[in-house]
């Protein structure tokens, strides 16, 4: 079921009676033999309201909501409610302190740690597509000059990186951090394009565009 389009099997049978039932979430329908598909079809949409009503009932019962470990995005700290529901692609809403997310029901055997990291891992790369550009461009017209290409990508070693061929490589998971740490990140990778390695020279280029750097880089963590 789709913006109420209302999806059914049909049972064509001997009997003259016709049914309608609701059955795992599913609509049923038992027709004589003799009835068109368009007989079918107005049979449905008068009994729609019901129908509808019925098939909600249905998916409320089968919800199951699990609250998951807090996450991180952006900077901030959101409490994980998972809802596992009769859905094909998974849903977010965020609402005050609280991600709520909806998941098809394929994930529900998922241990609960991998799950977490699976959501955020859609999350942060969704951020990425919608977001990432527009942190490449205001750093490209900041310095005046811009790498071959970028990319997003998964990384195990780092949050960002500047390749020999001068392309930058941005982990969406840099989307974890607070807006100005993620700003510093590309802008650190940007200055790489000018001094491969981190000398004093690296460093005096990077606090000319960012005189407060230090209070954004991350301890421990490779980029």
């Amino acid at each position: 079921m789709k913006n109420d389009v209302i999806l059914y099997s049909v049972n064509k049978t001997k009997d003259k009676d016709f049914y309608i039932s609701v059955q795992n979430g599913e609509v049923v329908i038992e027709a004589p033999w003799y009835y068109t598909n368009s007989i079918i079809r107005k049979t449905i949409e008068c009994k729609k309201e019901w129908i509808m009503k019925k098939i909600k009932e249905y998916n409320l019962s089968k919800e199951q909501e699990i609250s998951l470990r807090p996450v991180q995005i952006l900077g901030i700290i959101y409490d994980l409610k998972i809802v596992f529901k009769n859905v094909k692609i998974i849903d977010c809403d965020l609402s005050g302190s609280v991600l709520k997310v909806s998941l098809p029901k394929k994930y529900k055997n998922m241990d609960t740690e991998n799950l977490t990291d699976l959501i955020l891992d859609k999350l942060y790369m969704k951020i990425a597509e919608n977001e990432l550009e527009n942190y490449m461009e205001k750093t490209r017209i900041m310095l005046g000059f811009a790498p071959e290409d970028y990319k997003v990508v998964y990384m195990n070693d780092c949050l960002a990186k500047c390749t020999e061929d001068k392309r930058i490589l941005i982990n969406p998971r840099i989307f974890k951090y607070d807006r100005k740490i993620v700003e510093y990140i590309i802008l650190h990778e940007f200055c790489h394009l000018k001094y491969k390695k981190h000398t004093k020279f690296f460093y005096k280029y990077v606090e000319k565009y960012m005189p407060n750097y230090k209070e954004f880089e991350l301890k421990n963590v490779k980029y």
